[in-house]
């Protein structure tokens, strides 16, 4: 799993600026390390990166980001409680075996966790399989039926529901459409993606 492939540059910047000053992060599936740079770099963030893709990983060796190897549906159960203060989950729930486990985890290691994920109800996917009958190809989901990494479907109300019946809380969404934050009553039709901070 690419974080070239999965993260645009607004999730960078917003994800930055929710960070608090000095804190302790944790980023799954980190890519070449781009945004844990950025964190260390803007927000002074004491980071720390986990991929198992070894490309990326060598690409954040050369930025200096720390990083280990490991896949995320079982690395986490090897981290004691409260080991950070964030733990990032960008654009990755809808590709992981076990999204339900690796969210419960990430509210066990980290004191506050930011889960960044596509929206399958935004319009524009709902307008291409109504009206042309087919599994919806676009800018945020580039990937055909047969070859889409995603295995996960979920929707705006999906992902709600599912931290409801957690009993955790959502601190805070924001909404994107079009790479740029929306405001709107209306999130799981008209925006393509919710960026979540969700505490225990």
């Amino acid at each position: 799993m690419n974080r070239e492939h999965r993260q645009a540059p607004y999730d960078f910047n917003l994800i930055s600026s929710i960070i608090a000053e000095g804190s302790r992060v944790l980023d799954l599936g980190c890519g070449d390390g781009t945004l844990l740079q950025k964190l260390r770099e803007e927000r002074s963030a004491f980071i720390q990166g986990i991929d198992i893709d070894p490309l990326m990983i060598r690409r954040c060796v050369e930025k200096r980001v720390p990083v280990v190897e490991g896949n995320l549906n079982t690395i986490l159960g090897e981290l004691a409680d409260s080991s950070f203060d964030v733990v990032i989950l960008s654009q990755t729930l809808q590709v992981l075996k076990n999204p339900d486990h690796v969210l419960k985890e990430m509210l066990r290691v980290g004191k506050q966790a930011i889960v960044s994920i596509p929206n399958f109800g935004y319009w524009v996917n709902r307008f291409q399989l109504f009206f042309g009958g087919r599994m919806p190809v676009t800018k945020d989901l580039p990937y055909e039926w047969y070859n889409t990494p995603n295995i996960h479907f979920c929707t705006i109300k999906d992902f709600r529901a599912f931290v409801k019946n957690q009993g955790w809380k959502l601190r805070s969404e924001y909404f994107l459409a079009g790479g740029r934050l929306v405001r709107t009553p209306l999130p799981n039709l008209l925006a393509s993606h919710l960026i979540a901070v969700l505490e225990k």
